[in-house]
């Protein structure tokens, strides 16, 4: 398996136990407004992971075999972030926009993270 798919799957795993939490807040707390914006910007976050990894893959490909390379899709990534938004602010009553918005930032937060522990763990 490539370092771009482990890292994938990793960062996929950390994705979802937060999505469960997320859920767990909206079901078990009063704050549902806050954990429903959560769980709908970490979804699509996480459509944004995969079309992220997507294209890495499709870069890494290419990039070996010597081809041209594309972009990684910043406008399909915007387009997704922006559905997010409209959902939100047509229901208002059951999403919280801010909340959303953190929810959309989550994939890159991962990375990050990841990206941490990875160097950590390669170090020690």
């Amino acid at each position: 398996m490539s370092e771009i798919n482990q890292m994938f799957h990793r960062q996929r795993r950390y994705m979802y136990v937060l999505l469960a939490v997320y859920v767990l807040g909206w079901g078990f707390t009063s704050y549902k407004s806050i954990f429903a914006g959560l769980a709908l910007g970490t979804a699509f976050s996480f459509m944004i992971l995969l079309l992220l990894a997507k294209r890495a893959q499709s870069f890494d490909k290419a990039v070996s075999q010597g081809k041209k390379v594309r972009s990684l899709g910043s406008v399909s990534r915007l387009a997704t972030a922006a559905i997010a938004a409209m959902i939100a602010l047509e229901y208002e009553d059951q999403f919280h926009m801010a909340s959303v918005v953190v929810g959309l930032m989550t994939t890159y937060v991962v990375i990050i993270i990841d990206y941490f522990i990875q160097s950590f763990l390669q170090h020690k």
